[in-house]
């Protein structure tokens, strides 16, 4: 079975289902409840769920399921805070979606030639 760590801003229930029926395990987080009282309990099953929303709250409540999604923090957390401290990507200064776009494909390569040049040329590995 695949493997998808999302950003909890970004849980939608259609997105948990699509990835259900194509055999994919999604990791994220519940947004947390509107009501203080219920919070802590975004997990609890309820009537009417879904088999895929049963297996993700089960998924996200285990111990397993909380050590899996720890991994995005090591891996996205840490591209996002290198791009935008020390390469230059937060206030992107142009206008339009092609040269946005553009802006941050050239901030990615650059990204993945500094970091993986050593693997690409055959010094490490």
């Amino acid at each position: 079975m695949k493997e998808h760590l999302l950003d909890g801003g970004y849980l939608r229930t259609e997105d948990l289902e699509e990835a259900h029926q194509q055999g994919v395990a999604v990791y994220v987080p519940p947004k947390p409840a509107r009501n203080a009282q219920k919070r802590g309990h975004e997990l609890d099953p309820k009537p009417g769920d879904s088999q895929a929303l049963r297996d993700w709250k089960a998924r996200m409540k285990s111990e397993e399921g909380k050590r899996v999604y720890q991994q995005r923090a090591a891996t996205s957390e840490t591209v996002n805070a290198d791009l935008r401290s020390f390469r230059g990507l937060g206030r992107i200064l142009v206008r339009g979606l092609a040269k946005a776009r553009c802006i941050a494909l050239w901030c990615a390569l650059a990204y993945n030639v500094m970091h993986f040049a050593p693997y690409l040329v055959g010094s490490k590995g």
